[in-house]
């Protein structure tokens, strides 16, 4: 915060946008190479969402859920439903951002294990630099010891892994304990980008299964298109117990948040009002009738737009873009990840020696900000550079985005 303060610095303010671009009170435009923190995804004042929010505008902005109920959220818990495979989540919760949806679903294992009269079962597996949001719960599920460490003893008891074959290793007496298992499936966002090897979200789903133990994926950064399918684990065939969605759900306008649930996990809580069955859990703003209204609006442009079958070429071309990158700058890119149209670059002092910069440096930042001068705007995180576009993203957007990664490696790294 002090550098942040600092008489010298002057943030940057963004004052408009269109499509993926952004416009800076400097008069400049800039890609949005991260999605403005990867939420945006068909871009910034899309007609048919901008639309939809004037509409409701003129109904009503806020319905209370307590006993109350509005029509854009009824859709729109119908609408999700209605993407999955028939008969597997059934059951729709809001909340207001992937924090709560993940602190959402911990809640529902626990209850629901305690419900079914396994008290015992308090535990959770996780796996090691995974990140699952900032709130207590949340947090501590994380495995990234500069968003946790400081509250572990305060939070759930959790166990971490650093992969599946680890998790499988797990003692009966300890699986036993366990309320559920949560993933970022197929990439690690907050870790770097970090890919999981082929098949492991299969494995798990199998695991947790021979386990009697739910499985909970946080789709909040991998849902709705960033992978090339609408959701992450589409690309195993699997189907969590919990589904954990924000960010993109409303297409980047608004916050909002879902916790989807299996049937038979509903209906563990289905009692009379003095069974005290109830899930005990709301927000002011749940199920916001603006946000669930937008986020009708996203769902429609994804069918109307037919979104998800033009993600493959620029998918591809996003790969060769980043294969350029690593050719051109052999010395200071190390490894390159991609899973869809989300990318992470490795920024390294010497590639051929292994030898990275050190953090205190925060060369990545440093990179992105020489970047912004070739108009890219996005963040590192540490001494990876991230690249994460919004879906409506062209060619043309993707080859300029590359780009000024290159101008931002040579401006700081040098040459080579």
């Amino acid at each position: 915060m002090r550098d942040w303060t600092e008489d010298g610095h002057q943030p940057l303010f963004v004052t408009g946008g269109r499509g993926a671009w952004l416009e800076g009170a400097d008069g400049r435009r800039y890609f949005d190479g991260n999605s403005t923190i990867w939420t945006n995804v068909h871009g910034h004042r899309h007609p048919h969402l901008d639309a939809a929010l004037r509409d409701q505008l003129g109904k009503i902005s806020h319905v209370s859920a307590l006993g109350f109920c509005n029509e854009p959220a009824a859709r729109l818990a119908k609408a999700l439903v209605d993407l999955q495979p028939e008969g597997t989540l059934t059951r729709v919760f809001f909340s207001d951002d992937g924090s709560t949806a993940v602190e959402c679903a911990v809640k529902m294992a626990l209850q629901y294990h305690q419900l079914k009269g396994r008290p015992e079962r308090v535990g959770f597996a996780a796996f090691e630099n995974a990140y699952h949001g900032d709130t207590l719960a949340a947090a501590t599920l994380g495995g990234i010891g500069t968003f946790a460490d400081r509250f572990r003893r305060f939070g759930l008891s959790t166990r971490h892994f650093a992969s599946l074959e680890a998790l499988e290793e797990m003692p009966r007496a300890w699986s036993d304990g366990l309320a559920g298992v949560i993933i970022e499936p197929l990439i690690q966002g907050s870790a770097g980008m970090r890919t999981w090897p082929k098949g492991m979200l299969r494995g798990l789903r199998r695991w947790c299964d021979a386990r009697g133990v739910l499985l909970i994926c946080d789709e909040v950064m991998t849902g709705f298109g960033r992978t090339g399918r609408l959701f992450a684990g589409e690309h195993e065939g699997v189907v969590p117990d919990l589904m954990c969605l924000a960010k993109g759900l409303t297409g980047g306008y608004l916050p909002l948040a879902a916790t989807l649930a299996r049937e038979w996990i509903y209906e563990a809580f289905l009692g009379s009002y003095g069974e005290l069955k109830t899930f005990f859990y709301g927000h002011s703003y749940t199920g916001n009738p603006l946000a669930c209204a937008v986020a009708l609006a996203s769902l429609e442009v994804f069918a109307r737009e037919d979104t998800l079958a033009g993600l493959g070429p620029k998918i591809t071309l996003l790969e060769e873009l980043l294969g350029d990158l690593q050719a051109r700058h052999p010395r200071h890119v190390g490894e390159v990840r991609q899973c869809g149209l989300i990318a992470g670059i490795d920024v390294v002092e010497d590639a051929a020696a292994g030898r990275a910069y050190r953090w205190e440096e925060q060369t990545g930042a440093r990179v992105c900000l020489a970047a912004r001068e070739a108009g890219l705007l996005t963040r590192p995180i540490r001494d990876t550079l991230v690249l994460l576009p919004p879906l409506c993203s062209s060619a043309a957007d993707l080859r300029h985005a590359v780009a000024a990664l290159s101008y931002g490696l040579e401006a700081v790294c040098g040459p080579g």
